[in-house]
């Protein structure tokens, strides 16, 4: 984790996101017809349309944060590497979002590799990209890690948030910009940080 990363506070974390969004947010996003920013706010207005809860737009919109937090390059997929974006993004979020918001994004990959285990139809929703980044990701779960992974209490929302993470890939698709979803996420965090104060 960089300098920046570790002088994070309640107050100060949406604005380092938003500059994320701002300086990074039109990069490529892994071989898919959209750019970063598009992906990440596409997830987040699909749950918004889905009237879910704040925690669940939040979860949606930073599931992919990771990717600007790892230590690997850029190209670390292009190359054939697994940059671990889900845990380095949980870990950048974990001091200021809520649980559940935390294990959508440490378990959006897991995800992934459930649904290819459990639902014979999910594999086809995978883009080309997505496809090639699960076999870095190492593949569909196994019976024992299925198991492992349903015990989770935020299953549920896991899953929810992949299946708006493989509908955040429209190139026509137009949103709201990251200002709209600034104030739900700076709420997430006041309310965490109250209640565990």
């Amino acid at each position: 984790m960089t300098n920046a990363m570790t002088r994070l506070t309640p107050d100060s974390i949406v604005d380092f996101i938003g500059d994320i969004f701002n300086r990074r947010g039109a990069e490529s996003y892994l071989g898919e017809p959209v750019t970063m920013s598009q992906h990440m706010l596409q997830g987040a207005f699909r749950a918004e349309e889905s009237d879910a809860s704040d925690e669940l737009i939040a979860a949606a919109l930073l599931h992919d944060i990771g990717h600007y937090t790892s230590e690997f390059p850029e190209d670390a997929l292009e190359k054939g590497l697994n940059n671990y974006h889900d845990t380095a993004g949980a870990a950048v979020l974990a001091p200021f979002f809520p649980r559940l918001v935390v294990d959508c994004v440490r378990y959006h990959v897991d995800a992934k590799r459930y649904l290819c285990a459990t639902d014979p139809s999910y594999f086809n929703r995978l883009s080309e990209a997505s496809v090639h980044s699960l076999r870095l990701q190492g593949g569909p779960m196994s019976n024992d890690e299925v198991a492992a992974f349903r015990e989770n209490p935020h299953l549920k929302d896991i899953l929810q948030v992949r299946f708006w993470d493989e509908d955040g890939k429209d190139p026509d698709l137009e949103t709201p910009p990251f200002t709209h979803y600034a104030p739900i996420l700076q709420h997430v965090v006041d309310r965490f940080c109250a209640e565990r104060d």
